[in-house]
């Protein structure tokens, strides 16, 4: 399968959606779009995560590519300069990694590795300089990419951006304990607990990077952009649960909206996948008609001077961004090796983790 069959060429083959998850307005609607970096942005990636020892090199060999990583972020973040571009991607790639080594850790009831795993994410989210020679790659890596990061705006962005993830890691500890002791969240809570593990306003942040431009509070605080930004994460976050049913269930998962919605809404296998579903249609037409109004604040902030002219460009480079985020993550949850689980010779042990070593001192 090509990495990237649904970019440029005539010639490439449609990937095939399975009538249960195909969203015929988001393959006619949401044109997909590609940065023109992606195949560098492939090839570094992969290096990287060879060097920073992410992944064993049989598996980056066997498996990055078609893991597709890389074109998940490069049909997002649409303008980026290509470091920005790189250092996104990176980090995307390790945060798939950590989510990994987070489930390895749960089945193989591991909590001190965890432990030890968390307590250095925020250390290194905090002091990232001093934890790039980690012993732990995960640490290690993550602290690159902060340095990174950090690099691109302000202070002011990167106390932010520490502040979302410091919450994302908490939410991750509480879905380790959720997960060992078997509790499955109410709909409620889940919803919560789901915009810190899928990082919402990580991606978004980010946004501002790939536009050139740190957004004031009043911008980002907008009711329409702010409605925008959340729909684009929310429908993401919720089509993710859509197709990772099958591969939580055999993994013996208890966080995905639908898992809730049989538990504590007595639907059944069926409803709730209808329910899902129905959730991320709403998603996809809520956002139609924000993105109106987000796009003419963007208009507003461009008020004849300079400061208005590049505030202007940037919400209308990041809410056009949080358009190519509904194509890109629908494509890659169906070109991804991630979600396919009936390929796998256990359903509930993805291929590409280095299953028993992760997390062991």
């Amino acid at each position: 399968m090509p990495a990237f069959p649904h970019s440029t060429t005539s010639t490439a083959t449609p990937t095939a959606v399975p009538p249960s998850l195909s969203l015929p307005v988001i393959e006619a609607a949401f044109p997909r779009q590609l940065h023109p970096y992606w195949p560098r942005l492939q090839e570094t990636t992969r290096t990287w995560l060879l060097r920073k020892q992410l992944m064993p090199a049989d598996k980056v060999e066997e498996y990055a590519d078609r893991l597709c990583y890389t074109d998940l972020m490069a049909g997002y973040y649409l303008g980026a300069p290509d470091e920005v571009l790189q250092a996104i991607a990176d980090y995307s790639a390790w945060f798939f990694v950590w989510d990994d080594r987070h489930d390895r850790d749960i089945v193989h009831r591991r909590p001190d590795a965890w432990r030890r795993l968390r307590l250095g994410l925020h250390a290194a989210l905090d002091s990232p300089q001093e934890y790039l020679r980690h012993e732990d790659p995960l640490v290690a890596a993550f602290a690159d990419s902060m340095v990174r990061l950090y690099s691109f705006l302000s202070g002011t962005w990167n106390a932010r951006f520490a502040r979302h993830f410091h919450a994302v890691i908490e939410a991750y500890d509480r879905e380790f304990r959720n997960r060992v002791e078997g509790v499955v969240p109410t709909v409620e809570e889940y919803l919560e607990l789901r915009r810190l593990t899928f990082a919402h306003w990580i991606w978004t942040d980010l946004l501002e990077a790939a536009a050139g431009c740190e957004l004031p509070d009043a911008v980002r605080k907008h009711p329409a952009y702010r409605r925008a930004a959340l729909l684009s994460q929310e429908f993401a976050a919720w089509y993710n649960d859509l197709c990772s049913l099958p591969k939580e269930i055999a993994g013996d998962e208890v966080h995905n909206l639908g898992i809730s919605l049989i538990k504590h809404e007595g639907l059944t296998l069926e409803e709730a996948i209808a329910e899902v579903r129905r959730r991320v249609e709403k998603c996809i037409n809520e956002f139609v008609f924000v993105e109106r109004h987000a796009l003419r604040f963007a208009d507003d902030l461009a008020d004849g001077t300079v400061r208005g002219k590049e505030l202007g460009l940037a919400v209308r480079a990041c809410v056009g961004n949080m358009r190519n985020w509904f194509s890109t993550v629908y494509w890659f949850h169906h070109e991804s090796g991630r979600y396919m689980v009936d390929s796998w010779d256990d359903r509930s042990t993805p291929p590409y983790v280095n299953n028993e070593a992760a997390g062991e001192k």
